[in-house]
């Protein structure tokens, strides 16, 4: 292979990847694959990607928990713009890690990427002044398919890094700061997904 370098299950939860590609730099910037088709089959990640999404966010905004329940999607994400805490949790009911979640922060500075494949509900926090953030889908986005949890869950317990708050049972982004005093910045939607217990699970 020699071009990406790959960790599999990391987190001890299966299927889950963080991708380092190969830079190549000189005085004029660099230069680096961001998705190679044989790299990844040789790395036993044969995945068909057919569309690629873009979002751009400011400091303090939370997206997620999200999925798709029945057109459930694999992600390959990326920052190319400033630093986000990714995150996913494992809501496949036949997982030996169902409920456990795994976070890594991704930045155009350390250039990862984050593999999540289908059966995870996915998020990330916005740690810079502002971020763009770049996702592969090997399946169209369902608009009337989409799921969500509890970005807060005490049951999940996901250690989101410089949020400040304590949990008043929802998911409402109320009382909720970066440590710099930003205010956490959620959707009227991801204001109301229920927790772990009540959350659809993938069979």
């Amino acid at each position: 292979m020699g071009q990406i370098q790959v960790e599999k299950n990391v987190g001890g939860i299966e299927g889950l990847c963080v991708i380092l590609p190969a830079v190549h730099g000189d005085n004029r910037g660099y230069f680096m694959e961001t998705y190679n088709q044989n790299d990844m089959k040789e790395a036993g990640l044969d995945i068909n990607f057919v569309q690629d999404n873009q979002s751009m966010s400011t400091k303090g905004v939370l997206r997620g928990l999200h999925f798709q329940k029945h057109y459930p999607q694999c992600k390959l994400v990326r920052a190319i713009k400033g630093t986000v805490f990714d995150v996913a949790v494992d809501l496949r009911s036949d997982s030996k890690t169902y409920g456990k979640w795994y976070g890594v922060e991704l930045s155009e500075e350390n250039k990862k990427q984050f593999l999540i494949p289908e059966g995870f509900a996915h998020g990330f926090l916005v740690l810079s002044d502002t971020a763009e953030f770049c996702y592969k889908v090997n399946d169209f986005w369902h608009p009337n398919d989409e799921g969500g949890m509890a970005w807060n869950d005490p049951e999940i317990g996901i250690k989101w890094p410089q949020v400040v708050g304590e949990y008043q049972g929802s998911c409402s982004a109320e009382g909720y700061t970066l440590e710099d005093g930003t205010p956490l910045n959620l959707s009227d939607k991801d204001q109301k997904w229920l927790g772990l217990k009540d959350t659809f699970k993938f069979e």
